[in-house]
Protein backbone atom coordinates (compact mmCIF):
# COMPACT_ATOMS: atom_id res chain seq x y z
CA UNK A 1 0.00 0.00 0.00
CA UNK A 2 0.80 3.72 -0.56
CA UNK A 3 -0.60 6.92 0.96
CA UNK A 4 -2.53 7.02 -2.43
CA UNK A 5 -4.73 4.26 -0.95
CA UNK A 6 -6.17 6.46 1.86
CA UNK A 7 -8.84 9.25 2.29
CA UNK A 8 -8.06 12.19 4.43
CA UNK A 9 -11.29 13.73 5.56
CA UNK A 10 -10.60 17.08 7.21
CA UNK A 11 -12.27 17.51 10.69
CA UNK A 12 -13.72 20.82 11.78
CA UNK A 13 -12.68 21.11 16.03
CA UNK A 14 -13.97 23.90 18.23
CA UNK A 15 -11.94 27.32 18.36
CA UNK A 16 -9.02 27.16 20.60
CA UNK A 17 -7.05 29.49 22.33
CA UNK A 18 -4.77 29.87 19.05
CA UNK A 19 -8.29 30.23 16.80
CA UNK A 20 -9.33 27.60 14.13
CA UNK A 21 -8.37 23.93 14.73
CA UNK A 22 -8.73 20.80 12.58
CA UNK A 23 -7.74 17.22 12.85
CA UNK A 24 -7.49 14.68 9.93
CA UNK A 25 -9.50 11.48 9.78
CA UNK A 26 -7.58 8.98 7.48
CA UNK A 27 -9.31 5.94 6.09
CA UNK A 28 -8.22 3.01 3.76
CA UNK A 29 -10.29 2.90 0.79
CA UNK A 30 -10.34 -0.69 1.26
CA UNK A 31 -12.36 -0.10 4.50
CA UNK A 32 -15.17 -2.50 3.79
CA UNK A 33 -17.36 -0.74 6.83
CA UNK A 34 -18.37 -4.32 7.85
CA UNK A 35 -15.52 -5.17 10.10
CA UNK A 36 -14.27 -4.38 13.10
CA UNK A 37 -12.24 -1.33 12.82
CA UNK A 38 -8.67 0.01 14.57
CA UNK A 39 -8.05 3.50 15.02
CA UNK A 40 -4.27 4.82 15.28
CA UNK A 41 -3.07 7.33 17.11
CA UNK A 42 0.54 8.78 16.40
CA UNK A 43 2.89 10.40 18.50
CA UNK A 44 4.79 13.63 19.37
CA UNK A 45 6.07 15.12 16.07
CA UNK A 46 4.52 12.61 14.00
CA UNK A 47 1.92 12.27 11.43
CA UNK A 48 0.36 8.77 9.93
CA UNK A 49 2.79 7.54 6.91
CA UNK A 50 2.95 4.02 8.39
CA UNK A 51 1.34 2.44 5.37
CA UNK A 52 2.39 -0.65 5.55
CA UNK A 53 0.77 -1.10 9.05
CA UNK A 54 -2.54 -0.34 7.98
CA UNK A 55 -1.87 -3.14 5.24
CA UNK A 56 -0.98 -5.73 7.70
CA UNK A 57 -4.25 -4.74 9.80
CA UNK A 58 -6.18 -4.90 6.19
CA UNK A 59 -4.55 -8.29 5.43
CA UNK A 60 -5.83 -9.70 9.28
CA UNK A 61 -9.69 -8.80 8.75
CA UNK A 62 -9.72 -5.86 9.94
CA UNK A 63 -10.45 -1.80 8.29
CA UNK A 64 -8.28 0.67 9.26
CA UNK A 65 -8.11 4.73 10.22
CA UNK A 66 -5.55 7.01 11.24
CA UNK A 67 -6.18 10.21 13.11
CA UNK A 68 -3.78 13.10 12.65
CA UNK A 69 -4.32 15.25 15.98
CA UNK A 70 -4.65 18.60 15.89
CA UNK A 71 -1.50 21.01 14.94
CA UNK A 72 0.39 17.92 14.02
CA UNK A 73 0.82 16.50 10.81
CA UNK A 74 -1.48 17.48 8.54
CA UNK A 75 -3.41 19.28 10.83
CA UNK A 76 -1.00 21.68 11.48
CA UNK A 77 -2.61 25.32 10.52
CA UNK A 78 -0.21 28.39 9.79
CA UNK A 79 -1.34 30.30 12.48
CA UNK A 80 -0.20 27.14 15.19
CA UNK A 81 2.70 26.27 17.26
CA UNK A 82 3.27 22.55 15.93
CA UNK A 83 2.38 20.00 19.03
CA UNK A 84 1.29 22.18 21.08
CA UNK A 85 -1.36 21.39 24.04
CA UNK A 86 -2.18 22.82 27.44
CA UNK A 87 -3.61 19.56 28.77
CA UNK A 88 -3.87 16.05 26.96
CA UNK A 89 -7.41 16.24 26.87
CA UNK A 90 -7.90 18.94 24.35
CA UNK A 91 -6.91 15.75 21.64
CA UNK A 92 -10.42 13.87 23.36
CA UNK A 93 -12.93 16.06 21.19
CA UNK A 94 -11.58 14.84 17.39
CA UNK A 95 -10.80 11.32 19.24
CA UNK A 96 -15.00 11.57 19.97
CA UNK A 97 -15.56 12.41 16.49
CA UNK A 98 -13.59 9.99 14.76
CA UNK A 99 -14.65 7.34 16.55
CA UNK A 100 -18.32 8.30 16.27
CA UNK A 101 -18.05 8.38 12.58
CA UNK A 102 -16.18 4.66 12.25
CA UNK A 103 -18.82 3.30 14.75
CA UNK A 104 -21.63 4.68 12.30
CA UNK A 105 -19.70 2.68 9.72
CA UNK A 106 -19.88 -0.75 11.33
CA UNK A 107 -22.03 -0.51 14.73
CA UNK A 108 -18.72 -2.80 15.79
CA UNK A 109 -16.36 -1.78 18.71
CA UNK A 110 -13.01 -0.29 17.41
CA UNK A 111 -9.59 -1.40 18.61
CA UNK A 112 -7.75 2.17 19.42
CA UNK A 113 -3.81 2.20 18.66
CA UNK A 114 -1.31 4.50 20.27
CA UNK A 115 2.01 4.84 19.81
CA UNK A 116 4.42 6.50 22.45
CA UNK A 117 2.53 10.61 22.98
CA UNK A 118 -0.36 8.75 21.26
CA UNK A 119 -0.12 5.97 23.16
CA UNK A 120 -0.46 8.28 26.56
CA UNK A 121 -3.51 10.30 24.83
CA UNK A 122 -4.91 7.00 24.06
CA UNK A 123 -4.65 5.27 28.00
CA UNK A 124 -6.03 8.82 29.05
CA UNK A 125 -8.75 8.22 27.07
CA UNK A 126 -9.53 4.79 27.94
CA UNK A 127 -9.26 6.23 31.22
CA UNK A 128 -11.97 9.15 31.28
CA UNK A 129 -13.13 9.65 27.47
CA UNK A 130 -16.93 10.19 26.72
CA UNK A 131 -16.78 7.66 23.58
CA UNK A 132 -14.78 4.72 25.28
CA UNK A 133 -17.28 2.57 25.41
CA UNK A 134 -17.00 2.13 21.59
CA UNK A 135 -14.16 1.02 22.19
CA UNK A 136 -13.29 -2.88 23.30
CA UNK A 137 -9.36 -3.04 23.22
CA UNK A 138 -6.24 -0.47 24.04
CA UNK A 139 -3.34 -1.62 22.04
CA UNK A 140 0.01 0.98 23.06
CA UNK A 141 3.11 1.20 21.25
CA UNK A 142 6.12 1.96 23.32
CA UNK A 143 3.58 4.22 25.05
CA UNK A 144 4.87 7.49 26.79
CA UNK A 145 4.22 7.14 30.25
CA UNK A 146 7.46 8.55 32.11
CA UNK A 147 9.72 11.72 30.50
CA UNK A 148 13.20 9.39 30.07
CA UNK A 149 15.45 11.65 31.84
CA UNK A 150 18.44 10.90 33.38
CA UNK A 151 19.06 11.78 36.88
CA UNK A 152 15.98 11.38 38.22
CA UNK A 153 16.71 14.94 39.98
CA UNK A 154 17.03 16.99 36.63
CA UNK A 155 13.16 14.93 35.66
CA UNK A 156 11.96 16.50 38.96
CA UNK A 157 13.55 19.87 38.41
CA UNK A 158 12.11 19.95 34.60
CA UNK A 159 8.72 19.00 36.12
CA UNK A 160 8.51 21.47 38.88
CA UNK A 161 9.68 24.78 36.43
CA UNK A 162 7.70 24.06 33.76
CA UNK A 163 3.85 25.23 35.27
CA UNK A 164 5.23 28.49 35.97
CA UNK A 165 6.94 29.14 33.34
CA UNK A 166 4.34 27.86 30.62
CA UNK A 167 1.81 30.45 32.92
CA UNK A 168 3.90 33.81 32.80
CA UNK A 169 5.41 32.98 29.23
CA UNK A 170 2.30 30.16 27.11
CA UNK A 171 5.05 29.89 24.29
CA UNK A 172 8.18 29.39 26.13
CA UNK A 173 9.97 26.29 25.13
CA UNK A 174 13.17 23.98 25.05
CA UNK A 175 14.59 23.94 21.55
CA UNK A 176 16.87 20.57 20.46
CA UNK A 177 15.19 17.91 22.82
CA UNK A 178 14.33 15.79 20.45
CA UNK A 179 17.81 13.33 19.41
CA UNK A 180 17.99 13.41 15.61
CA UNK A 181 19.78 10.30 15.87
CA UNK A 182 16.06 8.63 16.16
CA UNK A 183 14.03 10.28 13.58
CA UNK A 184 17.71 9.81 11.22
CA UNK A 185 17.22 6.09 11.79
CA UNK A 186 13.79 5.63 10.67
CA UNK A 187 14.23 8.11 7.35
CA UNK A 188 15.28 6.62 3.71
CA UNK A 189 17.41 9.29 3.31
CA UNK A 190 19.56 8.72 6.29
CA UNK A 191 20.42 5.10 8.19
CA UNK A 192 16.99 4.20 7.83
CA UNK A 193 14.14 2.44 5.37
CA UNK A 194 11.41 4.80 5.80
CA UNK A 195 10.30 7.62 3.76
CA UNK A 196 8.08 10.75 5.35
CA UNK A 197 7.81 14.22 5.03
CA UNK A 198 10.36 16.39 6.56
CA UNK A 199 8.36 19.48 6.85
CA UNK A 200 5.99 17.33 9.05
CA UNK A 201 8.20 14.98 10.81
CA UNK A 202 11.77 17.15 10.92
CA UNK A 203 15.00 15.34 11.63
CA UNK A 204 15.60 18.08 14.53
CA UNK A 205 12.46 18.45 15.48
CA UNK A 206 10.16 21.06 16.81
CA UNK A 207 10.54 22.94 20.21
CA UNK A 208 8.72 21.11 23.49
CA UNK A 209 6.76 23.81 24.64
CA UNK A 210 6.68 24.19 28.64
CA UNK A 211 3.19 23.83 28.61
CA UNK A 212 2.98 20.55 26.71
CA UNK A 213 5.62 18.96 28.50
CA UNK A 214 3.06 19.93 31.43
CA UNK A 215 0.55 18.95 30.43
CA UNK A 216 2.61 15.34 29.56
CA UNK A 217 3.30 15.25 33.10
CA UNK A 218 -0.36 16.06 34.50
CA UNK A 219 -1.70 12.88 32.35
CA UNK A 220 1.31 10.71 32.96
CA UNK A 221 0.61 11.36 36.93
CA UNK A 222 -2.86 11.40 36.56
CA UNK A 223 -2.98 7.26 34.88
CA UNK A 224 -0.42 6.60 37.59
CA UNK A 225 -2.36 6.92 40.50
CA UNK A 226 -5.95 6.57 39.09
CA UNK A 227 -6.04 4.55 36.07
CA UNK A 228 -8.27 1.57 35.75
CA UNK A 229 -8.57 0.53 32.09
CA UNK A 230 -11.76 -1.66 32.26
CA UNK A 231 -11.04 -2.77 28.44
CA UNK A 232 -7.85 -6.17 27.63
CA UNK A 233 -4.61 -3.67 27.04
CA UNK A 234 -1.68 -4.48 24.95
CA UNK A 235 1.79 -2.90 25.12
CA UNK A 236 4.35 -3.65 23.11
CA UNK A 237 7.62 -2.48 23.50
CA UNK A 238 11.72 -3.27 22.80
CA UNK A 239 13.43 -5.77 25.21
CA UNK A 240 15.74 -3.30 25.62
CA UNK A 241 16.58 0.58 25.75
CA UNK A 242 19.33 3.13 26.11
CA UNK A 243 20.49 6.71 25.33
CA UNK A 244 22.89 7.10 22.33
CA UNK A 245 25.50 9.44 22.19
CA UNK A 246 26.52 9.33 18.27
CA UNK A 247 24.56 7.24 15.59
CA UNK A 248 25.68 3.48 16.22
CA UNK A 249 24.13 0.39 14.76
CA UNK A 250 22.62 -0.95 17.77
CA UNK A 251 20.21 2.15 17.68
CA UNK A 252 18.02 -0.48 15.24
CA UNK A 253 18.30 -2.72 17.93
CA UNK A 254 16.54 -1.08 21.03
CA UNK A 255 14.22 1.65 21.87
CA UNK A 256 16.13 5.25 22.30
CA UNK A 257 13.88 7.25 22.92
CA UNK A 258 12.13 5.91 26.21
CA UNK A 259 12.77 3.55 28.94
CA UNK A 260 11.27 0.38 28.64
CA UNK A 261 11.37 -0.33 32.69
CA UNK A 262 9.15 2.99 32.65
CA UNK A 263 6.98 1.31 30.46
CA UNK A 264 6.58 -2.02 31.36
CA UNK A 265 6.17 -0.88 35.41
CA UNK A 266 3.78 2.10 34.75
CA UNK A 267 2.13 0.08 32.04
CA UNK A 268 1.34 -3.11 33.84
CA UNK A 269 -1.11 -1.20 36.41
CA UNK A 270 -3.03 1.03 33.82
CA UNK A 271 -5.85 -1.66 33.90
CA UNK A 272 -6.79 -5.05 35.76
CA UNK A 273 -5.92 -6.97 31.90
CA UNK A 274 -2.94 -5.96 30.71
CA UNK A 275 -0.79 -7.90 28.83
CA UNK A 276 3.34 -7.00 28.08
CA UNK A 277 5.13 -8.49 25.33
CA UNK A 278 8.94 -7.37 24.05
CA UNK A 279 9.81 -7.13 20.93
CA UNK A 280 12.92 -8.57 20.34
CA UNK A 281 15.54 -5.74 19.13
CA UNK A 282 12.44 -3.70 18.31
CA UNK A 283 13.16 -0.08 17.82
CA UNK A 284 10.78 2.94 19.52
CA UNK A 285 8.11 2.81 17.22
CA UNK A 286 8.11 -1.47 17.27
CA UNK A 287 6.39 -1.28 13.76
CA UNK A 288 9.38 0.71 12.12
CA UNK A 289 11.79 -2.02 13.10
CA UNK A 290 13.97 -3.78 11.04
CA UNK A 291 12.48 -6.85 9.56
CA UNK A 292 12.89 -9.38 12.12
CA UNK A 293 11.32 -7.24 14.58
CA UNK A 294 8.90 -5.73 12.86
CA UNK A 295 7.41 -9.34 11.78
CA UNK A 296 7.27 -9.98 15.89
CA UNK A 297 5.19 -7.14 16.61
CA UNK A 298 3.06 -7.66 14.16
CA UNK A 299 2.73 -11.29 14.83
CA UNK A 300 2.82 -10.58 18.76
CA UNK A 301 -0.69 -7.76 18.16
CA UNK A 302 -2.84 -10.22 15.61
CA UNK A 303 -2.26 -13.14 17.93
CA UNK A 304 -3.80 -11.06 20.66
CA UNK A 305 -6.16 -9.85 19.17
CA UNK A 306 -7.57 -12.95 17.73
CA UNK A 307 -7.95 -14.19 21.62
Amino acid sequence: MTLSDFNYHTLPLRDDYEGKVIATLTEAKSNTGSRPAVLYLHGFIDYFFQAHLAEAILSAGYDFYALELRKCGHSLLPHQHPNYCRHIEEYFEETDTALQYIFSKSGKPIKLLGHSTGGLIAALYMHKGDKRELVDRLILNSPFLEFNIRPRLLRAFGKLIAPPLATVLPYSNLKGVVNPIYPSSIHKDYHGEWDFDLTLKPIQGFPAYFAWIHAVDMAQKELRQHADIKVPVLILHSDRSFIPRKEVDNVHEADIVLDVKDITSIGSRLGKDVTLQAVTKAKHDVFLSRKPAREMAFALLMNWMKK
